[in-house]
């Protein structure tokens, strides 16, 4: 993670190799390494014209999948959200105000979650290739040294 909070510089696919999910791949790794360090990140700015359709396409699928799964639970707060998802607060807000699911109450952003744009979202998904974090090593640098210490 930058200074700025960046979680990943620069994605390059190749024209042959584009939609095959080799990017969201790389984005859904860069937010999994952002959790472990316990940290909200988001991407380099600014984002060319491809870059912001394969992050708004991350950003939606994993906040709706996110919501179902949270449906029925008590109410989750964008910050709640931001720490289980390592998507930085700004990212989320700007992707929910695209869905028309986020409301400004009393000059605090309210999510107001729609069931049935969640599940024709979930209906019409296709397999989507995410980095599976329980697959995932790596543990920041800031954790191997307290590792060491304890040793």
């Amino acid at each position: 993670m930058s200074a700025e909070d960046y979680n990943l510089a620069c994605i390059l696919t190749f024209p042959q190799y584009q939609k095959c999910g080799y990017g969201k791949f790389i984005i859904s790794l860069s937010y999994e390494l952002s959790k472990r360090e316990k940290k909200a990140g988001s991407p380099e700015k600014p984002l060319s014209d491809l870059g912001k359709i394969s992050y708004r396409s991350y950003w939606t699928h994993t906040l709706l999948v996110l919501l179902s799964e949270q449906s029925g639970k008590e109410n989750v707060g964008i910050r709640e959200i931001s720490v289980m998802t390592g998507i930085k607060t700004e990212d989320i807000i700007s992707t929910l105000q695209s869905l028309n699911m986020i409301k400004c109450w009393k000059g605090q952003h309210a999510v107001f979650v729609q069931q049935d744009i969640i599940q024709d979202y979930l209906k019409q998904k296709k397999r989507v290739r995410l980095c599976n974090g329980d697959c995932l090593t790596w543990e920041p640098h800031s954790m191997r040294k307290k590792n060491a210490e304890a040793s």
